[in-house]
């Protein structure tokens, strides 16, 4: 069997122009549906900045809600409501909302909001400059040092700017696990500070988010709020309606469906058609080696090594290109959604797998077919 394989191998390997164009067209494919499923996980990954950030258990909020940014306001006794309801360990509000900034140097720059529990200040950020003691001081907000940190001129501790007509401090820079998704830099400060500063409706509780007593609880207080009138749901729930709207509610899923479904017929049409040519064209030797002995076991084995080759060479060279454009483009433009995830790599492979199963079972068809006394007779 070993040198049945050095013989695939060899066969396969010498035809320079097929084996070529059997790599280009599997290593296409395996980039366009790598940047494409990158491309989306990164955008859903960012599209839920908010909660990863925060961090909470339990999200409280309207049921009309589909994502973070989507926000209705909660009435005040909503947040007494859950403070009451069996299996909760304490619950705080959270305000999220966007604000038109006015920096030192007079330029205007749109910003999250994110306003904490004054007491607790549940969901704070990691800071890697100041103290979080110093967001209770006058105007006091902590800047998030991500890919958008540079819209607010790289701010540092005691950098002022204005909030409708309000005198705002930089008091911290802190980091966070996860930027926002539309190019928005974010800002923590207080609950309190949020409703003096910002403009807001009647309701200005965004969520109410729930600490737990245990696990076991969580379906009880799902029920409890449903009761209310408010849905409740989990961290993981929570993520998982946002990218359900961003997939089924918006154009952007579709769009992505879309092109990884041309990507997987692009690949399969070309890697297929070359590979059944080059199985075409070798027919004499396929003859040649049936007509000396050789299996059809073994004939199949030189086939499907063949396509498994290629096919994983050309899934290596297409992921190499994928990884290695996603990193030039975060280094050019840090902002850059795109992220390399196992959902990414996984599914070209699996792609990979149906095109190497399709164009083999074609080529197997054939060789099996052929009888050796017609390729010696012509």
């Amino acid at each position: 069997m070993k040198g049945i394989l050095k013989l695939a191998y060899k066969l396969v390997v010498n035809d320079k122009s097929k084996f070529t164009a059997l790599l280009a067209g599997i290593t296409f494919a395996v980039f366009l549906m790598m940047f494409v499923t990158s491309m989306f996980g990164g955008v859903m990954n960012h599209s839920a900045a908010t909660v990863i950030n925060i961090g909470a258990p339990i999200w409280v909020m309207d049921p009309s809600v589909e994502n973070p940014l989507n926000t209705v306001g909660i009435p005040d006794y909503v947040l007494d409501a859950v403070r009451s309801m069996q299996g909760v360990k304490y619950a705080v509000p959270l305000y999220s909302g966007s604000a038109l900034l006015k920096l030192s140097d007079g330029a205007y720059q749109p910003a999250m909001i994110i306003g904490l529990d004054d007491t607790s200040l549940y969901g704070r950020p990691e800071l890697i400059q100041g103290k979080i003691q110093d967001i209770y001081a006058e105007g006091g907000f902590v800047a998030v040092k991500d890919a958008d940190f540079p819209k607010l001129g790289n701010p540092h501790i005691g950098t002022e700017f204005e909030l409708n007509d309000h005198r705002a401090v930089v008091v911290g820079i802190a980091k966070v696990s996860t930027s926002s998704l539309f190019g928005l830099p974010t800002l923590y400060t207080t609950y309190y500070r949020c409703l003096q500063y910002i403009p807001n409706p009647r309701y200005t509780i965004s969520y109410v988010l729930i600490v737990p007593q245990s696990a076991s609880d969580i379906p009880r207080i799902k029920e409890q709020a449903k009761a209310l009138g408010y849905l409740a749901l989990t961290k993981d729930e929570f993520i998982g309606r946002t990218v359900d709207f961003y997939i089924f509610h918006s154009g952007f899923g579709m769009n992505l469906l879309i092109i990884t479904a041309v990507s997987f017929i692009v690949g399969l049409s070309v890697s297929g058609q070359t590979f059944y040519t080059f199985i075409l064209e070798n027919l004499e030797r396929f003859g040649a080696l049936k007509a000396i002995g050789t299996t059809n076991r073994e004939l199949v084995s030189i086939i499907l090594f063949q396509a498994a080759f290629t096919s994983l060479t050309g899934y290596g060279l297409g992921v190499g290109l994928c990884v290695t454009l996603i990193g030039i483009a975060k280094l050019r433009m840090p902002e850059y959604a795109a992220m390399v995830t196992a959902f990414s790599v996984i599914v070209p492979f699996l792609m990979v797998v149906v095109i190497t199963a399709i164009s083999s079972y074609f080529g197997v068809r054939r060789v099996l077919a052929i009888e050796p006394f017609e390729i010696f007779r012509g």
